[in-house]
This record gives structure tokens, sequence and C-alpha cells, in this order.
């Protein structure tokens, strides 16, 4: 008997992920609590830290460092135009072949700023990461937007005094 191989749909293989995150805070301290959240600040949705190390510049790299030289590359950064855009490319948490591009377009508003993201990856992700990509840049992207209110209630304050 003779087994055919078929090769998946190109469907199959393209995964996008979009969000729109408002936050109560001005557009430059959205954008350095974003930065914080992705980078030094980082925490999986069970709470366990998860810091990476994120050099905010063109071609720097994203990653997570478990010292002793030791760690998992997850991309880097494609453009960055401080505070509206910041773009990233790589494998990210894929230990597969997998090519990924995220962008976050942060747009000021009226009360605060809007974070469009755009997640697109390219390459083979079973459905459970596809769902927990979903929830973990949700989890991700709560987290930056409680942190740019925080920053942003605690500056206010100091200003009322």
């Amino acid at each position: 008997m003779t087994k055919t191989a078929t090769a998946p749909g190109i469907e199959s293989l393209v995964v996008t992920i979009t969000q729109e995150i408002h936050v109560k805070a001005p557009l430059e301290t959205t954008f350095e609590a974003l930065l914080e959240q992705l980078g030094p600040h980082n925490e999986k949705p069970d709470g366990v830290a998860m810091p990476m190390v994120l050099e905010a510049w063109p071609g720097g790299r994203w990653y997570r460092d478990l010292g002793n030289n030791n760690g998992h590359y997850w991309g880097h950064v494609q453009a960055i135009k401080r505070p509206t855009l910041l773009e990233i490319c790589g494998p990210l948490f894929a230990s597969y072949p997998l090519l990924s591009n995220l962008q976050y377009r942060l747009v000021e508003e009226a009360g605060g700023t809007r974070i469009d993201f755009h997640h697109l990856a390219l390459g083979q992700m079973d459905d459970d990461h596809k769902r927990g990509a979903q929830e973990g840049w949700k989890f991700m992207h709560e987290q930056a937007r409680k942190r740019a209110e925080s920053i942003a209630s605690r500056r206010a304050a100091g200003r009322a005094r």
C-alpha cells in the first residue's frame, strides 16, 4: 500500500491575531509601559515572572535571558518610532518553524491611547498554541494597560501636590 503525503493548505499555515487595547494614559506613558511589560516586567498568565530583554532600537534583540549564556531568542526589533510604532519579527515562543511579525501601533484618542496590535505568523502552529497565543497576548496587553494607567495616575497625583 502506497501512502501519499499531502501538504497542509495555506490557510492552516497562517495565524492572524488582532487586538485593540484602550488605555487611559498618555501616548508616551503607554509606550513606555508597553516596553516595560514586553521586557523586564513580563510574566505568564499564572503570575510567574518571565522577564525578557527588549533592546528598543532597530535590530535590537528580544529574548529571555536565563543566565550563563542560556535563554530563548524571540525576535528582533524590525521598526520603532517612539511613541507610535513597535514592530518585532522572529519565531517568538515557537520551537518549531514559524516566522512572526508583531505590530503595535499606538494612537492618541480622547481620554488616552489606543493600541492596535497585530500578530501575523506563517508556519505550522497547532491549535492549542494558537489559542494560547491569543490568550497570552490578551493577558500581556491587559498587564501593559494596567501598568500605563498606574504610571499615569502616580504622575497625576505627583503634579497635584
